[in-house]
């Protein structure tokens, strides 16, 4: 990779940090731990990965992303955001009754979302489906899925991941975003995932392991899953929850419904290259 490019998805990457920082502030809750861990899978998808913009998305030829882990909404907006879709204006009433950003991401008040998810599980499906129907319709379009490792506790998770193998679906890539936490607190203590990449190639799936958060590894990881014919791919990112605002890294009550105030506020803030004042 060259360096003009890692200096861009850098850029884009502290741009998405900085953003759910600030909503998180405005709305005072939220989910902040997994949408700071995905950053760098997010950036890449929507600077570097997608056929997919504000001008093409009556396109049925557009590649569809689909957050299943609807909680972190905030790494979406905030990409959408940074990709023109809507102001960042639109950031001072995320979770606001009457606002367009709501706390799980909603198609019909939000430009650039293609599925209502929240329901952990669903999403991947809808990706499926997505996958699917382009497949059949003979079109280039590409799907991608982001899961939470959490998230893998759903029956209907294997179910598409069986689904999906069975019909070669090889334009469906589903990124898990393994931060190792759920709601409560490590995934080992809830539920076990691991030897997780054997589980997905044991349904027939294309497994990658990366470091979620080193640009060079994603973008490899990326070009791999476009050269995969005949099989899906899934991409195990490894990452770090609350990756930038050092008190949140790896501390599960930061997954979601907190918002820092007083010197954790103005902490998380100023790693993130902002200051009091929103």
């Amino acid at each position: 990779m060259n360096p003009d490019l890692l200096a861009r998805l850098r850029r884009f990457a502290a741009e998405l940090r900085a953003s759910i920082i600030v909503m998180n502030c405005h709305a005072g809750s939220g989910h902040p731990g997994g949408s700071l861990s995905c950053v760098e899978i997010v950036s890449w998808l929507f600077d570097q990965e997608m056929r997919f913009s504000p001008e093409n998305m009556a396109d049925p030829d557009r590649d569809r992303f689909i957050l299943s882990k609807g909680h972190s909404c905030l790494a979406l907006y905030a990409a959408l955001a940074e990709k023109g879709f809507f102001s960042k204006d639109a950031f001072r009433s995320l979770r606001h009754v009457d606002g367009m950003l709501q706390g799980h991401p909603d198609r019909l008040k939000t430009p650039g979302v293609e599925f209502n998810s929240g329901s952990l599980g669903q999403g991947f499906s809808f990706a499926l489906g997505c996958a699917l129907g382009a497949k059949r319709a003979g079109r280039r379009s590409r799907a991608y899925a982001l899961l939470g490792d959490g998230e893998l506790g759903e029956g209907q998770v294997w179910e598409a991941c069986m689904f999906a193998a069975h019909h070669a679906l090889d334009n469906l890539v589903a990124v898990v975003d393994y931060n190792k936490f759920q709601s409560d607190d490590l995934c080992t203590r809830i539920t076990a995932l691991e030897p997780l990449a054997a589980k997905f190639a044991a349904f027939g799936w294309h497994v990658l392991e990366i470091d979620g958060h080193d640009f060079r590894e994603i973008a490899n990881a990326f070009a791999r899953a476009r050269a995969m014919a005949g099989r899906p791919t899934v991409i195990i990112a490894h990452t770090v929850k609350g990756k930038g605002v050092s008190f949140m890294e790896g501390v599960p009550k930061w997954h979601g419904s907190l918002c820092p105030s007083g010197e954790e506020r103005a902490c998380a803030l100023r790693e993130c290259g902002l200051t009091e004042a929103l």
